[in-house]
Protein backbone atom coordinates (compact mmCIF):
# COMPACT_ATOMS: atom_id res chain seq x y z
CA UNK A 1 0.00 0.00 0.00
CA UNK A 2 1.14 3.63 -1.10
CA UNK A 3 2.51 5.94 1.96
CA UNK A 4 -0.03 8.44 0.33
CA UNK A 5 -3.45 7.38 0.58
CA UNK A 6 -7.06 9.13 -0.38
CA UNK A 7 -9.76 10.49 1.57
CA UNK A 8 -13.58 11.25 0.50
CA UNK A 9 -16.55 11.36 1.82
CA UNK A 10 -19.98 9.20 0.84
CA UNK A 11 -21.24 11.51 -1.48
CA UNK A 12 -18.90 10.40 -3.41
CA UNK A 13 -21.59 7.52 -4.26
CA UNK A 14 -18.47 5.08 -5.30
CA UNK A 15 -19.29 1.32 -4.98
CA UNK A 16 -17.89 0.06 -1.67
CA UNK A 17 -15.55 -2.90 -3.33
CA UNK A 18 -14.12 -0.24 -5.47
CA UNK A 19 -13.31 1.65 -2.63
CA UNK A 20 -11.67 -0.93 -0.45
CA UNK A 21 -9.50 -2.37 -3.83
CA UNK A 22 -8.32 0.96 -4.56
CA UNK A 23 -7.76 1.77 -0.64
CA UNK A 24 -10.24 5.12 -0.51
CA UNK A 25 -10.96 5.59 2.79
CA UNK A 26 -15.11 7.35 2.89
CA UNK A 27 -15.75 9.66 5.68
CA UNK A 28 -19.73 9.55 5.94
CA UNK A 29 -22.06 11.92 6.09
CA UNK A 30 -25.43 11.34 8.30
CA UNK A 31 -29.07 11.42 7.15
CA UNK A 32 -32.37 12.75 9.39
CA UNK A 33 -35.34 11.39 9.15
CA UNK A 34 -37.09 13.64 11.82
CA UNK A 35 -35.68 12.70 14.92
CA UNK A 36 -34.20 9.38 13.52
CA UNK A 37 -30.75 10.12 12.41
CA UNK A 38 -28.57 7.44 10.56
CA UNK A 39 -24.93 7.59 9.33
CA UNK A 40 -24.40 7.22 5.65
CA UNK A 41 -23.81 3.41 4.93
CA UNK A 42 -22.85 2.38 8.39
CA UNK A 43 -26.28 2.32 9.26
CA UNK A 44 -28.60 3.13 6.16
CA UNK A 45 -27.92 1.52 3.02
CA UNK A 46 -29.15 3.38 -0.23
CA UNK A 47 -32.41 0.42 -0.50
CA UNK A 48 -33.68 1.57 2.98
CA UNK A 49 -33.22 5.03 2.25
CA UNK A 50 -35.32 4.65 -0.79
CA UNK A 51 -38.05 2.89 1.16
CA UNK A 52 -38.13 5.28 3.99
CA UNK A 53 -38.56 8.58 1.77
CA UNK A 54 -41.90 7.03 -0.25
CA UNK A 55 -44.03 7.70 2.67
CA UNK A 56 -42.45 11.01 3.72
CA UNK A 57 -44.35 14.30 3.15
CA UNK A 58 -40.81 16.03 3.85
CA UNK A 59 -36.87 15.41 2.49
CA UNK A 60 -34.73 14.33 5.23
CA UNK A 61 -31.94 16.35 6.07
CA UNK A 62 -28.04 15.63 5.22
CA UNK A 63 -25.44 16.73 7.58
CA UNK A 64 -21.82 17.17 7.38
CA UNK A 65 -19.18 15.10 9.56
CA UNK A 66 -17.88 15.95 12.38
CA UNK A 67 -14.71 17.08 12.54
CA UNK A 68 -13.84 14.36 14.76
CA UNK A 69 -15.09 12.01 12.47
CA UNK A 70 -12.08 13.13 9.95
CA UNK A 71 -9.22 13.10 12.68
CA UNK A 72 -10.26 9.72 13.31
CA UNK A 73 -9.32 8.31 9.80
CA UNK A 74 -6.27 10.61 9.64
CA UNK A 75 -5.17 9.24 12.73
CA UNK A 76 -5.55 5.52 11.85
CA UNK A 77 -4.14 6.31 8.39
CA UNK A 78 -0.91 7.71 10.14
CA UNK A 79 -0.54 4.56 12.54
CA UNK A 80 -0.49 2.37 9.37
CA UNK A 81 1.95 4.24 8.14
CA UNK A 82 0.69 6.82 5.91
CA UNK A 83 2.65 9.68 5.75
CA UNK A 84 0.53 11.76 2.91
CA UNK A 85 -3.10 12.22 2.60
CA UNK A 86 -5.36 13.84 -0.38
CA UNK A 87 -8.66 14.71 0.78
CA UNK A 88 -11.52 14.87 -2.01
CA UNK A 89 -14.37 16.88 -0.51
CA UNK A 90 -18.26 17.30 -1.65
CA UNK A 91 -18.19 20.45 -3.19
CA UNK A 92 -17.44 23.43 -0.93
CA UNK A 93 -20.08 25.09 -1.98
CA UNK A 94 -22.79 22.81 -1.16
CA UNK A 95 -21.75 21.22 2.45
CA UNK A 96 -19.67 22.27 5.27
CA UNK A 97 -18.20 18.71 4.56
CA UNK A 98 -14.77 20.48 3.43
CA UNK A 99 -14.85 22.49 6.46
CA UNK A 100 -14.88 19.43 9.05
CA UNK A 101 -11.81 18.06 6.64
CA UNK A 102 -10.24 21.19 7.82
CA UNK A 103 -10.92 21.30 10.83
CA UNK A 104 -9.30 17.51 11.65
CA UNK A 105 -6.44 18.27 10.04
CA UNK A 106 -5.51 21.86 11.42
CA UNK A 107 -6.04 19.56 14.76
CA UNK A 108 -3.25 17.73 14.02
CA UNK A 109 -0.67 20.16 13.26
CA UNK A 110 0.57 20.65 16.49
CA UNK A 111 0.49 16.91 17.31
CA UNK A 112 4.42 16.26 17.28
CA UNK A 113 4.27 13.17 17.36
CA UNK A 114 2.26 12.90 13.85
CA UNK A 115 4.35 12.91 10.70
CA UNK A 116 1.46 13.55 8.26
CA UNK A 117 1.10 15.61 5.51
CA UNK A 118 -2.42 16.15 5.17
CA UNK A 119 -3.70 18.24 2.02
CA UNK A 120 -7.41 19.16 0.99
CA UNK A 121 -9.07 19.74 -2.25
CA UNK A 122 -12.69 20.74 -3.54
CA UNK A 123 -14.18 18.45 -5.75
CA UNK A 124 -15.99 20.84 -6.88
CA UNK A 125 -18.67 18.10 -8.17
CA UNK A 126 -21.11 15.50 -6.72
CA UNK A 127 -21.82 12.23 -6.61
CA UNK A 128 -19.35 9.47 -9.07
CA UNK A 129 -17.64 13.42 -9.78
CA UNK A 130 -16.55 12.90 -6.70
CA UNK A 131 -15.09 9.34 -7.03
CA UNK A 132 -13.57 9.71 -10.69
CA UNK A 133 -11.45 12.13 -8.82
CA UNK A 134 -10.70 9.99 -5.38
CA UNK A 135 -10.19 7.11 -8.44
CA UNK A 136 -7.87 8.63 -10.31
CA UNK A 137 -5.39 9.82 -7.45
CA UNK A 138 -5.74 6.70 -5.86
CA UNK A 139 -4.45 4.79 -8.86
CA UNK A 140 -1.76 8.04 -9.35
CA UNK A 141 -0.57 6.79 -5.53
CA UNK A 142 -0.43 3.32 -5.69
CA UNK A 143 1.79 4.04 -8.76
CA UNK A 144 4.35 5.57 -6.48
CA UNK A 145 3.49 8.96 -7.58
CA UNK A 146 4.33 11.60 -4.43
CA UNK A 147 1.63 13.93 -2.46
CA UNK A 148 2.10 17.18 -4.41
CA UNK A 149 1.97 15.18 -7.47
CA UNK A 150 -1.33 13.16 -6.48
CA UNK A 151 -2.85 16.93 -4.57
CA UNK A 152 -1.75 18.34 -8.40
CA UNK A 153 -3.66 15.94 -10.51
CA UNK A 154 -7.21 16.33 -7.78
CA UNK A 155 -6.85 20.33 -8.38
CA UNK A 156 -6.49 19.37 -12.38
CA UNK A 157 -9.50 17.03 -12.13
CA UNK A 158 -11.95 19.01 -9.88
CA UNK A 159 -11.31 21.75 -13.69
CA UNK A 160 -11.65 18.63 -15.93
CA UNK A 161 -14.92 16.73 -14.00
CA UNK A 162 -18.44 17.05 -15.67
CA UNK A 163 -21.05 15.83 -14.26
CA UNK A 164 -24.71 16.28 -16.38
CA UNK A 165 -28.06 13.81 -15.35
CA UNK A 166 -31.74 13.80 -15.78
CA UNK A 167 -34.18 13.78 -12.80
CA UNK A 168 -36.87 11.55 -13.04
CA UNK A 169 -39.14 13.28 -10.65
CA UNK A 170 -40.08 16.66 -9.08
CA UNK A 171 -41.10 15.11 -6.01
CA UNK A 172 -37.68 15.74 -4.30
CA UNK A 173 -38.14 19.43 -5.34
CA UNK A 174 -41.21 20.33 -4.35
CA UNK A 175 -40.95 18.68 -0.85
CA UNK A 176 -37.35 20.71 -0.57
CA UNK A 177 -39.25 23.89 -1.22
CA UNK A 178 -37.68 24.30 -4.93
CA UNK A 179 -40.97 24.21 -6.78
CA UNK A 180 -44.48 25.02 -5.76
CA UNK A 181 -47.16 22.08 -5.82
CA UNK A 182 -49.08 23.64 -9.04
CA UNK A 183 -46.15 23.80 -11.00
CA UNK A 184 -45.05 20.12 -9.91
CA UNK A 185 -48.24 19.17 -10.64
CA UNK A 186 -48.30 20.35 -14.03
CA UNK A 187 -44.51 19.19 -14.89
CA UNK A 188 -45.41 15.74 -13.94
CA UNK A 189 -48.66 15.31 -15.92
CA UNK A 190 -46.53 16.82 -18.86
CA UNK A 191 -43.78 13.72 -18.29
CA UNK A 192 -41.38 16.82 -18.04
CA UNK A 193 -37.56 15.94 -17.23
CA UNK A 194 -35.58 18.30 -15.66
CA UNK A 195 -31.52 18.10 -17.03
CA UNK A 196 -29.12 19.18 -14.35
CA UNK A 197 -25.47 19.99 -14.39
CA UNK A 198 -23.11 20.42 -12.36
CA UNK A 199 -20.99 23.65 -12.68
CA UNK A 200 -17.94 25.55 -10.88
CA UNK A 201 -19.60 22.96 -7.54
CA UNK A 202 -22.86 24.00 -7.84
CA UNK A 203 -25.85 22.44 -9.38
CA UNK A 204 -27.74 24.35 -12.24
CA UNK A 205 -30.83 23.40 -14.67
CA UNK A 206 -29.88 22.95 -17.70
CA UNK A 207 -32.64 22.44 -19.89
CA UNK A 208 -35.65 19.85 -19.76
CA UNK A 209 -37.35 17.33 -21.85
CA UNK A 210 -40.89 16.06 -22.10
CA UNK A 211 -40.34 11.87 -21.45
CA UNK A 212 -37.69 9.74 -19.99
CA UNK A 213 -36.76 8.57 -23.40
CA UNK A 214 -36.04 11.51 -24.82
CA UNK A 215 -33.95 12.69 -21.30
CA UNK A 216 -32.11 9.55 -21.68
CA UNK A 217 -31.31 10.50 -25.75
CA UNK A 218 -30.62 14.01 -25.08
CA UNK A 219 -27.90 12.79 -22.19
CA UNK A 220 -26.31 10.73 -24.77
CA UNK A 221 -25.87 13.21 -27.77
CA UNK A 222 -24.57 15.63 -25.08
CA UNK A 223 -22.00 13.13 -24.11
CA UNK A 224 -21.42 12.38 -28.00
CA UNK A 225 -20.28 16.00 -28.24
CA UNK A 226 -17.06 15.00 -26.15
CA UNK A 227 -16.12 12.02 -28.11
CA UNK A 228 -12.58 11.74 -28.03
CA UNK A 229 -11.85 14.06 -25.04
CA UNK A 230 -14.02 11.45 -22.22
CA UNK A 231 -11.46 9.39 -19.53
CA UNK A 232 -12.84 7.45 -16.37
CA UNK A 233 -16.34 7.38 -17.56
CA UNK A 234 -19.19 6.35 -15.07
CA UNK A 235 -22.79 6.38 -14.76
CA UNK A 236 -24.52 7.23 -11.75
CA UNK A 237 -28.32 6.32 -11.20
CA UNK A 238 -30.59 6.31 -8.64
CA UNK A 239 -32.61 3.15 -8.17
CA UNK A 240 -32.63 3.01 -12.02
CA UNK A 241 -34.17 -0.32 -14.00
CA UNK A 242 -32.90 1.00 -16.99
CA UNK A 243 -29.26 1.59 -16.19
CA UNK A 244 -28.13 -1.12 -18.39
CA UNK A 245 -30.12 0.16 -21.51
CA UNK A 246 -28.06 3.72 -20.92
CA UNK A 247 -25.00 2.24 -20.40
CA UNK A 248 -25.60 0.11 -23.37
CA UNK A 249 -26.32 3.43 -25.36
CA UNK A 250 -23.70 4.84 -24.57
CA UNK A 251 -20.79 2.46 -25.36
CA UNK A 252 -21.11 3.16 -29.31
CA UNK A 253 -19.16 6.65 -27.88
CA UNK A 254 -16.99 4.90 -25.57
CA UNK A 255 -14.62 2.00 -25.51
CA UNK A 256 -12.80 1.87 -21.81
CA UNK A 257 -14.47 0.34 -18.99
CA UNK A 258 -17.52 2.48 -17.60
CA UNK A 259 -18.53 2.69 -13.98
CA UNK A 260 -21.55 2.06 -12.46
CA UNK A 261 -22.34 3.99 -8.55
CA UNK A 262 -25.54 4.25 -7.26
CA UNK A 263 -26.84 7.24 -6.18
CA UNK A 264 -26.75 7.30 -2.33
CA UNK A 265 -28.46 9.33 0.67
CA UNK A 266 -26.46 12.26 0.64
CA UNK A 267 -27.69 13.39 -3.13
CA UNK A 268 -30.75 10.95 -3.34
CA UNK A 269 -31.83 13.63 -1.03
CA UNK A 270 -31.75 16.32 -3.67
CA UNK A 271 -32.55 14.58 -6.94
CA UNK A 272 -34.68 11.84 -6.32
CA UNK A 273 -35.58 8.23 -7.54
CA UNK A 274 -35.17 7.42 -10.96
CA UNK A 275 -31.86 10.22 -11.52
CA UNK A 276 -29.77 9.07 -14.14
CA UNK A 277 -26.52 10.22 -15.34
CA UNK A 278 -23.02 10.74 -16.03
CA UNK A 279 -19.71 11.60 -14.52
CA UNK A 280 -16.04 11.84 -16.29
CA UNK A 281 -13.08 14.03 -16.87
CA UNK A 282 -13.02 15.98 -20.12
CA UNK A 283 -9.31 15.64 -21.97
CA UNK A 284 -7.75 18.38 -23.89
Amino acid sequence: MSNVRIVTDSACDLPAEVADKMGIEIVPLSIRFGEDEFIDREQLNVAEFWNRCVNMATLPETAAPAPGQFESVYRRLAAEGTTGIVVVSLSGQLSATIQSAELAARSLTDDDNLKLDIRIVDSRSVSMGIGTIAIACARAAADGQPLDAVEALAYELSDQTRVFAALDTLDNLKKGGRIGGAKAFLATALSIKPIIDVTGGVVAEAGKQRTRSKALKHLVERFRSYHGRVENLAVLHADCSDVDVFVEMLRPYYDGDILIGEIGPVIGTHGGRGTIGVAFHETT
